[in-house]
């Protein structure tokens, strides 16, 4: 399969990067002069010449603190090229339980699919069974970026295309980035979690879309492993969180072992020596932020602590009433009750939309969605 590089596969490309990033002030001023714009980067790309620009990098500090490599959006597009041209040869090749980054999978498909593999093996709920979780110790930061290459480069033989990957799964955004938090946020990030003091050659920068989509091939030679060479039916993979369903729990502490030695010897990571939690499957698995219990799965308690926080700061902040402030809060809650509408979530919904409409809005019948006044 090859894929040519033509002028419309980067307009196309800007298209898909302008949905996500719709009025940001990067896209605006691309927007500008849109045609020209696109115009000459795909003459920079045709001849060579693309040069990647500046990154800006911040810290976010909810659900956990991290920090955040955003390309500049001229790059983005770049990114949405490659993507564009390389999606459909892996993604025949991923397995289906792995769920991040990929159209029509994600978390509720994740929480789904590892619901219906505890019910199965369990043979809904009535026989005992054990799952073990586990995830990759450092997973973004310590991303072997030549291993990475040689696992693209095998599906890839367009010289173009080799040649734009290269650049970008090689390039360093630390010299010259605009760091945009304080320095002292930055300090709070643990060392080993920090791109910045990341080794050479290690690490992707977790922001942009070639990051995410690198991450899963990266990691499908781990679930190839798992399901062809351990033979684990049910298997589930969201980002580097593992899921593993099993009668018996030593099968699952061989297995544990086993994958983290592949790990170490073919991709140069291990698994997390103190995130491995095994136990009884009717337990409760936290998983892509939902509890799934015998016969009902619930939002995880942080994301529901999430969604107060964010009433409560709209109330710190005077409760102002304008329509940006209002589709803003209305934009974020409807994210929480669509969450909770995929679950046994009704009380916590209702509770939701009976809040915020004594404040300034009003629900749906039947709680489902968080309307302006």
């Amino acid at each position: 399969m090859s894929t040519d590089l033509t002028i419309d596969a980067v307009f196309d490309a800007y298209f898909d990067c302008r949905r996500n990033k719709r009025n940001s002030i990067n896209q605006l001023r691309f927007e500008a002069d849109l045609e020209s714009n696109l115009v000459a980067l795909y003459r920079d790309l045709a001849s060579g010449t693309y040069r990647i620009g500046r990154s800006t990098a911040f810290v976010v500090t909810r659900p956990k603190i991290r920090e955040v490599w955003a390309a500049d959006f001229r790059d983005r597009v770049v990114h949405h090229v490659i993507y564009r041209a390389i999606f459909d040869r892996f993604h025949r090749r991923f397995i289906r339980d792995s769920y991040a980054c990929i159209p029509a999978r994600g978390t509720h498909d994740g929480m789904r699919r590892v619901s219906s593999f505890a019910r199965s093996i369990t043979q809904n709920w009535t026989q005992p069974a054990h799952f073990l979780k586990c995830d990759v110790a450092n997973f973004f930061n310590t991303i072997d970026r030549n291993i990475l290459i040689d696992l693209i480069e095998n599906l890839v033989d367009e010289d173009w295309l080799r040649v734009l990957i290269r650049q970008v799964a090689l390039h360093d955004p630390r010299p010259g980035a605009d760091l945009r938090s304080p320095p002292d946020l930055f300090a709070r990030v643990p060392r080993h979690k920090s791109l910045l003091h990341a080794p050479e050659g290690k690490g992707l920068p977790i922001g942009n879309l070639t990051s995410q989509f690198f991450a899963n091939v990266y990691l499908n030679e781990l679930d190839q492993f798992v399901k062809h060479s351990l033979k684990a039916h049910y298997y589930g993979r969201y980002v580097d969180d593992m899921v593993l369903f099993h009668e018996d729990p030593e099968v699952l502490n061989e297995w544990y072992e086993e994958m983290d030695g592949f790990l170490q010897s073919s991709l140069a990571l291990r698994l997390h020596p103190n995130k491995k939690h095994l136990n009884r499957a009717d337990t409760g698995i936290d998983f892509t932020g939902f509890i799934i219990k015998p016969g009902r799965t619930y939002l995880r308690q942080t994301s529901l602590s999430g969604c107060k926080r964010k009433i409560r700061a709209w109330e710190r902040n005077g409760s102002p009433i304008d329509a940006e402030s209002l589709e803003k809060l209305s934009q974020s809650l409807n994210s929480y009750v669509g969450m909770l509408r995929q679950v046994n979530g009704y009380n916590a919904r209702s509770a939701i939309c009976q809040r915020v409409e004594n404040l300034f809005l009003k629900a749906d019948a039947d709680c489902t969605k968080v309307l302006p006044a």
